[in-house]
C-alpha cells in the first residue's frame, strides 16, 4: 500500500506551504479569485457578490490586490496568489471486520441502513435519509461506513455544528476502534493529522477539494449550512467526481421535498423512533399577556408555576428561549422563585461543560437558545419553548426542539409545551408534522 499523502484532497493558501511544496507535482494550482463576465468568484468559498471583495496593498504583487472578505476567517484569499490543491489520488487503508458495535438495528433502522449500503455499493450520486428525531440515524450509518472503509474509500461525515462533532467522534471511535478518525472544527486538537474517516463541521469543508469518495451531510437543513451557499459549494467541491452523497435530516426543507416529489432525489423515510414509541406531540399553550410581561422582563405566573410544578417531577427541564438576553433575565426571574437555572448559548465559553453537567444530571433546569435544538441527546427531559411565536423558531427548529423529549426507551414520552401569545404557521406546521409522522410510524 502506498504511503498516505498528508495533503490529499486539501486546499491550501500560498503562505500555508513552503516554496518547495508549492513547486511539487503533488499540488495543482487553482486561481484563487477568478474573473467572470460580470464580476469575480472566490474559488475557495464560491462567493460572487461584488461587496464580498475588497482591495488592499499586498507585498506579493506590489499592487492594490483584490481579496475575499467572506472566508477571511480561514485565512485571506488574495487574487495574486493561487490556491494549491493536493492530489486526491491516494490509496487509503482497506480495513477488515472494521465494525465492532455490539448493538442491533431495529427493523426500521435496518431499512435505512440497507438503503445507505445500496447507495454506496452502487455508487449512486445522492440519497436523502428522512428520519424522525430519535430514529437512530448514526447507527443506521454503521453498515455503510463499514463497507466504505473496508473498500478503501475515504469518508467525510460533516455537520453544521462543532458540538455535534464533539459528540459523534467518541461514539464512532467506539464502534470503529481500529480506524483513525479525525475530528475537525474551529479549535480542534486533531488538525495536524489526516485520516480516511473525517468528522468535521461544514465550515472545515472549505479546506478540501475532490477529497472524499463518500460525503455524508448530517442535519443538512440546519443553520448555518442551510442558509449559507458557500458551505453548500464547499460540500460539493470536497466530494470527488462520482462520489456518493448521503443527506441526513428529520426536517428537510422545501427544496429537498420538491426534489423528492419530482423523483430527482432518492429518499428513504424512517418515521419511527428506534424504541418504537411515538414522538411527543407539543401542547400549544396560549398566554395573551406574554408580550406584556416580557417587555418588563417578567414571566406570566402560569409559566412560572408550570416550571415550578415540573421541577417536582423526576425529569429534567430544557427551556428554549429566542435570545441570549432572555436567558439571562429569565434565570433571574426563576432565581427569585428559588429555582436555580443554568444558561447556555453559542458564545458561552463554558457551553460544553454545562451541557455535560446537564447530561450527567448535575443540574435539573437548563435555559438555552436554539444552539441545543439538535445534535444533543438527554435521556429524560421535558421541553418548554417560551415565546414560541418568535421568528427564530421556524417549523424545522420547533420539530427538532420537540424531538429532544422522549429519547430514551426507559422514558419514551416527555412533555413538550410551546408557550405563545398567538399561534404561528410555524407552530401549527410543526405540530401537524409530528402528528403525521406518528401516524405513518404506526403502520411500520
Amino acid at each position: 500500500m502506498n504511503a498516505v499523502n498528508p495533503h490529499a484532497g486539501k486546499l491550501y493558501l500560498h503562505h500555508e506551504l513552503s516554496p518547495d511544496e508549492r513547486t511539487s507535482p503533488t499540488f495543482t494550482k487553482i486561481p484563487s479569485i477568478e474573473k467572470l463576465r460580470f464580476g469575480y468568484r472566490c474559488n475557495r468559498c464560491g462567493k460572487q457578490k461584488t461587496y464580498r471583495f475588497g482591495n488592499m496593498p499586498h507585498s506579493t504583487c506590489g499592487q492594490n490586490c483584490r481579496y475575499c472578505r467572506h472566508c477571511i476567517q480561514m485565512g485571506r484569499v488574495m487574487e495574486c496568489e493561487p490556491l494549491y490543491s493536493g492530489s486526491s489520488y491516494v490509496e487509503w487503508p482497506r480495513y477488515e471486520d472494521v465494525l465492532q458495535w455490539d448493538g442491533q438495528l431495529t427493523v426500521a433502522q435496518q431499512r435505512g441502513a440497507d438503503a445507505i449500503v445500496h447507495a454506496m455499493t452502487k455508487g449512486e450520486a445522492e440519497l436523502l435519509v428522512w428520519a424522525v428525531c430519535g430514529a437512530g440515524k448514526t447507527e443506521m450509518l454503521f453498515p455503510g461506513l463499514a463497507f466504505s472503509l473496508e473498500s478503501g474509500k475515504r469518508v467525510c461525515l460533516a455537520t453544521p455544528r462543532a458540538d455535534v462533532v464533539r459528540e459523534l467522534v467518541p461514539r464512532l471511535r467506539v464502534a470503529f476502534p481500529d480506524v483513525v478518525i479525525q475530528g475537525l472544527y474551529g479549535d480542534s486538537p486533531d488538525k495536524g493529522t489526516d485520516a480516511s474517516f473525517i468528522v468535521a463541521t461544514t465550515h472545515q469543508l472549505l479546506r478540501y477539494a475532490s477529497a472524499f469518495d463518500v460525503m455524508i451531510i448530517d442535519e443538512m437543513d440546519a443553520f448555518p449550512f442551510h442558509h449559507e451557499e458557500s458551505l453548500q459549494f464547499a460540500a460539493k467541491r470536497a466530494a470527488k467526481p462520482g462520489a456518493t452523497r448521503i443527506y441526513l435530516t428529520a426536517t428537510p426543507r422545501k427544496k429537498e421535498k420538491w426534489r423528492v416529489r419530482l423523483k430527482k432525489l432518492p429518499v428513504i423515510f424512517i418515521p419511527k423512533r428506534f424504541h418504537g414509541h411515538p414522538l411527543p406531540v407539543p401542547k400549544l399553550q396560549l398566554n395573551p399577556t406574554l408580550p406584556y410581561h416580557m417587555k418588563r422582563k417578567q414571566l406570566p405566573a402560569s409559566i412560572v408555576n408550570a416550571i415550578v410544578e415540573q421541577q417536582q417531577t423526576a425529569r429534567q427541564l430544557l427551556v428554549f428561549l429566542p435570545s441570549v438576553q432572555m436567558t439571562e433575565w429569565v434565570a433571574e426571574v426563576l432565581e427569585s422563585h428559588s429555582l436555580h437555572a443554568e444558561q447556555v448559548h453559542a458564545g458561552d465559553p463554558e457551553r460544553i461543560e454545562k451541557v455535560t453537567s446537564f447530561r450527567e444530571k448535575k443540574a435539573s433546569l437548563l435555559l438555552t437558545t436554539t444552539i441545543l435544538e439538535r445534535g444533543v441527546t438527554f435521556p429524560s427531559v421535558d421541553v418548554f419553548v417560551i415565546d414560541a411565536g418568535h421568528q427564530v423558531f421556524d417549523e424545522a427548529a420547533l420539530v427538532q426542539i420537540a424531538g429532544r423529549a422522549g429519547r430514551s426507551p426507559d422514558d419514551p414520552d416527555g412533555d413538550v409545551s410551546f408557550y405563545h401569545a398567538g399561534k404561528t404557521n410555524a407552530m401549527l406546521d410543526a405540530h401537524d408534522s409530528i402528528v403525521k409522522m406518528n401516524k405513518l410510524g404506526k403502520g411500520r
